[in-house]
């Protein structure tokens, strides 16, 4: 129960009780005079107010209140409790305390929530307790309507469409917390709660149940294909468990009745259990002789009940163990009782079978042992399982390679062994070319295809004592241990990309492809394992980098560069969680016709004690690479939301300022609420921020980029498709994404005496016109650029003509000032 009890006194205004019921997200008040409850005003009494007319929240809440107040003693069972709700059909009930004063309030969502249902919940489906027929409203619906509307129907709650593509909920709850603070009239769209969580309707409500509270909401939409097929709150999940407990109680009564008209029932359900065990069960007399078996034992040894009475369990003996054995078992039942262990037996086959075996002394009230009884069960196909367990410890499961572990451990035996002998190892490290292209033109199916082959073909090449193991993926290592001299390695490597270079045939499909190698020696790169395969990790990384399909032996420099790379890494990771060094810097786009401001585009800067300045072309990789482009690209939007609020605390008129998405940025699952967050922390109003997106975020998903996108349209983000032209262009896409901006790469504007290039300017500046979009110039750095962009409708211009990227407060004294001067 709630012990922190909300209540006021009968003269409280009805708007004061709503607004501490809000505040404390409490679903009631109770009200008390001289220490008594006299009523009870509940969310559910919200929906009943005339919402018309604001006078109707300043009547006394006694006016509104239910009475009289429902109170049980706090020594009542919870099972009482859960009686009692069901019998008056009531949602909270007062908990007094031995001097009947209110001491708690109890609710049905409180059974649901502190009940250990979770085993119930586990098994039941959303499907069986949803609301089918759940009230959805139009967002344009007046709050008193809405009101009426979930009384009328009975319902704690309506789904609200807000929009096309979004959906909101209003519940009993927001009753309490908006009536007080808005007019009845107000669209209930505006004060739906956002998002709508949602499960599917196969989602266990164990599931449902967590989502809820570990959102901190009482109601899910049920979405099947996009569509609301179904509500589900907390009252639902307590009607299921209502019928579990009168289902359960009804068991519990006819086992009762079972148990007590006969005792012959119990002993003929253990007899059919002991039947039908999986585990064999043998009973012995004090001599050690059967007495009785299950047909699990017939169906594990063999032998029939009737071949195997009366005679010893040493029938079975699979002539294995030793009489040592035998004498230890039997000395350790004597002493504890019981004995359990693993023994290998015989089958009436003659088969061995290994078996888990458990064996029990059974005494009278006397102490004396009047019987043995004996549970086993056959482990033999665990113990394959096993074996097949420990194999795929070691090995690759599709190409049957050895794995890093295994490969590990025969590099330090290799190691260990070239140490003694003076001689030479390679390690040559292998990445296949293009294989993700493979996986995603043909299917994985025909990826797995290749990597065989790829073994295979490797493999012939290798030598009988040559390991070839597998990391993952399309990485693969090769190890040549006892080299005579270093320049085999180089040898084995040609060998290998020669091989690779060879057609692929999969099915009707013949290709091919390259790898890349990396090679590393001991004793004279490396004098470990680990160190080794960083080495060669290192070279073949270089070789990737030179050009692909070929190899590079390691060098120091390599090792120097990898240093290099993991310290910039570090202190960009470093630089992302403290902010420190690094900023914004802002380069104006100007209007064509007349060089007016119009907007910004805001570039990250990082600079560092020890690396200087540290060029984006650099930094920028690093953060892909490390994971770092979503944390980064947060850091760029608060600050050019920071410095929008500056601007505008200084009096000054603020532009437009465009920010660069990432794809991981943008394809974050809250990236809305995000954003929502990001514009409500900062105070900022819609339209000072854009968004740039590169055409490749959006083509591979473009179904899924388009409600992301029209959401953030409607948080008044305007959207910019940024180097247009060099990438994977489809026109097609365009017409259906919300897009108000497409930004001509700087390569078609510095080769303007190109003819290609001025043929591609004139179809994208004449397709943006046709379609209604703005269009950005990008890199205009002379006059001459400048006067012949004057032949297509190009909107701004953004460049080192008409100004380079600067500082906050040089950009505001360039430009903003100016604007606020002229306006």
């Amino acid at each position: 129960m709630h012990t922190g009890l909300l209540t006021c006194s009968p003269d409280t205004p009805l708007r004061e009780a709503a607004e501490r019921m809000a505040s404390r997200r409490c679903s009631s008040i109770l009200v008390l005079e001289h220490n008594v409850a006299v009523g009870i005003w509940t969310e559910r009494d919200s929906l009943k107010l005339d919402l018309s007319t604001s006078a109707s929240l300043d009547v006394p809440i006694r006016k509104v209140m239910s009475q009289p107040v429902r109170s049980l003693p706090q020594t009542t069972p919870v099972k009482e409790v859960e009686q009692w709700f069901r019998n008056h059909q009531c949602r909270h009930l007062l908990i007094t305390d031995d001097n009947g004063l209110p001491a708690g309030m109890v609710s049905q969502t409180d059974i649901a929530l502190k009940q250990g249902l979770e085993p119930y919940l586990g098994l039941r489906r959303v499907n069986d307790a949803m609301n089918t027929t759940p009230l959805v409203l139009p967002g344009i619906m007046s709050l008193a309507a809405a009101a009426g509307e979930l009384l009328r129907h009975q319902q704690d709650a309506a789904v609200i469409t807000c929009s096309a593509v979004q959906l909101g909920i209003i519940t009993e709850r927001d009753m309490v917390r908006v009536i007080a603070r808005h007019a009845g009239n107000t669209p209930v769209g505006e004060l739906a709660s956002k998002p709508l969580f949602s499960v599917a309707p196969g989602d266990t409500l164990l599931h449902a149940r967590d989502l809820m509270i570990d959102n901190q909401v009482r109601h899910l939409a049920v979405l099947e294909n996009n569509k609301v097929v179904g509500l589900l709150g907390f009252r639902e999940i307590i009607n299921g468990v209502e019928y579990r407990y009168l289902k359960e109680m009804q068991q519990l009564l006819q086992e009762r009745d079972q148990a007590l008209n006969t005792s012959r029932l119990n002993l003929q359900l253990a007899e059919r259990v002991i039947e039908a065990s999986l585990e064999s069960i043998v009973i012995t007399d004090a001599e050690n002789r059967i007495v009785f078996v299950n047909p699990s034992f017939t169906h594990t040894t063999g032998y029939s009940a009737e071949e195997v009475i009366g005679r010893t369990p040493a029938m079975l003996s699979s002539g294995r163990h030793d009489a040592a054995f035998y004498r230890d078992m039997w000395k350790t039942i004597n002493e504890r009782g019981y004995w359990r262990g693993e023994i290998w037996n015989r089958r009436k086959s003659g088969q061995l079978y290994l078996e888990l075996l458990t064996i029990t002394a059974i005494h009278d009230d006397d102490g004396h042992t009047t019987h043995f009884a004996a549970l086993f069960t056959d482990i033999t196909h665990i113990r394959e399982n096993e074996d097949k367990i420990r194999r795929l410890a070691y090995y690759d499961p599709l190409t049957g390679l050895p794995n890093r572990r295994l490969l590990e451990d025969r590099l330090e035996l290799a190691i260990r062994h070239a140490n003694r002998n003076k001689q030479h190892l390679a390690l040559i490290f292998l990445d296949l070319d293009h294989f993700k292209q493979v996986n995603d033109t043909l299917g994985h199916a025909a990826g797995d295809e290749l990597l065989l082959d790829v073994s295979r073909r490797i493999r012939i090449r290798l030598r009988e004592d040559d390991t070839l193991a597998r990391l993952g993926g399309d990485e693969f290592i090769v190890l040549l241990p006892e080299l005579n001299e270093p320049e085999e390695a180089s040898r084995v490597a040609q060998r290998l990309i020669d091989t690779i270079a060879e057609p692929f045939k999969i099915g009707p499909h013949e290709f091919r492809i390259g790898c890349s190698l990396g090679v590393s020696l001991y004793p004279d790169d490396a004098g470990s394992a680990e160190q080794l395969l960083h080495q060669a990790d290192a070279a073949m990384y270089q070789a990737k980098q030179e050009g692909r399909n070929d190899y590079r032996l390691f060098s120091k420099h390599m090792n120097h560069q990898q240093h290099k790379l993991l310290a910039m890494e570090t202190a960009l990771r470093y630089a992302v969680e403290t902010g420190e060094g690094l900023s914004v810097h802002y380069q104006p786009q100007v209007r064509r016709d007349d060089r007016s401001l119009a907007g910004a585009e805001a570039l990250a800067r990082w600079h560092h004690p020890d690396f200087g300045p540290v060029s984006p072309a650099e930094f920028v990789p690093l953060a892909e690479r490390a994971g770092l482009m979503v944390p980064l690209g947060m850091t760029l939007l608060n600050n050019v939301a920071s410095q929008q609020r500056r601007w505008l605390d200084q009096g000054l008129i603020p532009v437009p300022v465009s920010v660069n998405l990432s794809a991981q940025q943008f394809w974050q699952h809250n990236l809305l609420v995000q954003f929502r967050l990001l514009l409500a922390e900062h105070r900022l109003p819609a339209g000072l921020i854009g968004i740039e997106l590169t055409e490749s975020v959006l083509l591979d998903k473009q179904q899924q980029a388009i409600p992301l996108l029209y959401g953030l349209r409607e948080l008044g983000f305007s959207i910019a498709i940024d180097d247009f032209g060099t990438g994977y262009s489809s026109l097609s896409y365009l017409q259906d994404l919300p897009v108000d901006t497409l930004k001509i790469d700087r390569s078609f504007i510095q080769r303007q005496e190109s003819r290609s290039s001025n043929a591609i300017l004139a179809a994208v500046t004449g397709l943006a016109r046709e379609l209604d979009y703005k269009v950005v110039a990008e890199g205009v750095e002379t006059e001459a650029q400048m006067e012949t962009l004057t032949r297509y409708p190009v909107d701004l211009i953004q460049g080192y003509l008409t100004g380079r990227p600067v500082t906050a407060d040089e950009f505001a004294e360039r430009w903003l000032s100016k604007q606020t001067c002229r306006n």
